[in-house]
């Protein structure tokens, strides 16, 4: 019997601390704030208004033997302590070690696949549920395409072939950690050329898969089917390789010929729509000092003044269509995250079981992690 059901490492980190709040809002039993500095950690407790008497436990990624003694108090490790490529190899490997569930914010694929190639047997032995990215990336991609792929089994009969993502409407942007995570990605890729090649595989998560071709979204281009310029998303090279790794993980469920691509609606109508999709194609997000740094973020009016709205089309090759939307009622890197990957944890405590391994949340989670979204934490799922 673990001492707790949900540790979160990382707490005094801005999103680690929005994670706190929000588990403590919802009066959430067994739980503790874990990172390295005991002062810390005990400002952030006083800070959010957390009892007095809340768990508070010591422990460093340059310290294996303090992430193994984390993980054999607890049912699942929720960590916000990244990039996740630089602090986060001893941690994923003392959870698959330990048995322990983990659910993290990592929108590093190249990291993700050495994780795979180096735990998932592990994993698999002991039991381990270890869930990358719970936040922004990817649950609303990848449950979006779920909820899609549901929709045309029960409508038609079988999955639709091709999915695009389109991301409509986005209002606060990706947070300082995931910034922090592309940089870091870049810089490895720098070092290493064979990393370059998982960035740019959309099937780097699938070991020992490659399916068909499948769109670039690289550049500016009109979108007949929603009569729209599109542009290309930051955020797709993870959301893609998740999307496939979920259908890989469910034994081809959306089939083994299936095509998914992501691109962000450009404002304005011809010319104008043109133009903005050309400047969106042209942004650099690496560029200058603006946005905020690792441990930095919205205000709270900002946060809850965030939302997004995603369509995804699904077509079918005879020109049958059907959509999917999902929208979040706050920020998507910040307030919407944060609620994202606590009740992921809290899923994994309470409403699922599933073999050890390395997951996506939808193939593990799916339904289940959806339902409690849309319960608790201002997310929508239609299709029709």
């Amino acid at each position: 019997m673990q001492d707790f059901d949900i540790i979160v490492y990382g707490a005094t980190g801005f999103t680690g601390r929005l994670v706190a709040e929000y588990l403590l809002s919802q009066d959430t039993p067994r739980w503790a704030m874990a990172g390295r500095s005991l002062t810390k950690l005990q400002e952030v407790r006083d800070a959010i208004g957390a009892p007095a008497d809340t768990p508070l436990i010591v422990a460093d990624s340059d310290d294996p033997a303090s992430l193994t003694a984390l993980c054999e108090r607890t049912k699942v490790v929720l960590t916000t302590v990244g990039p996740y490529q630089l602090y986060g190899n001893d941690l994923v490997a003392a959870c698959a070690a330990t048995g322990t569930a983990y659910v993290d914010l990592c929108g590093e694929p190249a990291w993700m696949r050495h994780m795979i190639d180096a735990h998932h047997e592990t994993a698999r032995r002991s039991g381990a549920r270890i869930v990358f990215s719970c936040g922004f990336d990817s649950i609303p991609f990848d449950l979006g395409v779920l909820t899609l792929q549901e929709a045309a089994k029960a409508k038609f009969g079988h999955p639709v072939r091709h999915v695009k993502g389109r991301v409509r409407k986005m209002q606060g942007g990706a947070s300082g950690g995931t910034v922090a995570s592309l940089k870091a990605s870049m810089a490895a890729a720098a070092r290493d050329p064979s990393i370059l090649g998982l960035l740019i595989n959309p099937f780097a998560l699938t070991p020992g898969f490659d399916g068909p071709s499948q769109p670039k979204g690289l550049l500016p281009e009109y979108d007949a089917s929603i009569g729209a310029w599109v542009a290309p998303f930051i955020m797709a090279p993870i959301n893609t390789k998740n999307v496939h790794r979920t259908n890989f993980l469910l034994d081809q469920a959306y089939g083994a010929d299936f095509v998914y691509d992501e691109m962000m609606v450009a404002p304005g109508l011809g010319e104008m729509g043109r133009a903005a999709a050309d400047a969106i194609a042209k942004m650099n997000p690496f560029a200058g000092d603006k946005g905020p740094k690792p441990g930095e973020g919205p205000s709270q009016e900002e946060r809850e003044n965030g939302f997004y709205d995603l369509l995804f089309i699904g077509e079918m090759p005879d020109g049958t269509r059907l959509d999917a939307v999902v929208t979040g009622d706050r920020d998507p890197g910040y307030g919407s995250t944060s609620r994202m990957i606590s009740e992921a944890a809290l899923c994994l405590v309470h409403d699922v079981e599933g073999a050890g391994g390395i997951w996506t949340p939808g193939a593990l989670m799916g339904a289940p992690l959806r339902e409690r979204l849309i319960a608790r934490a201002g997310l929508t799922f239609t299709a029709g």
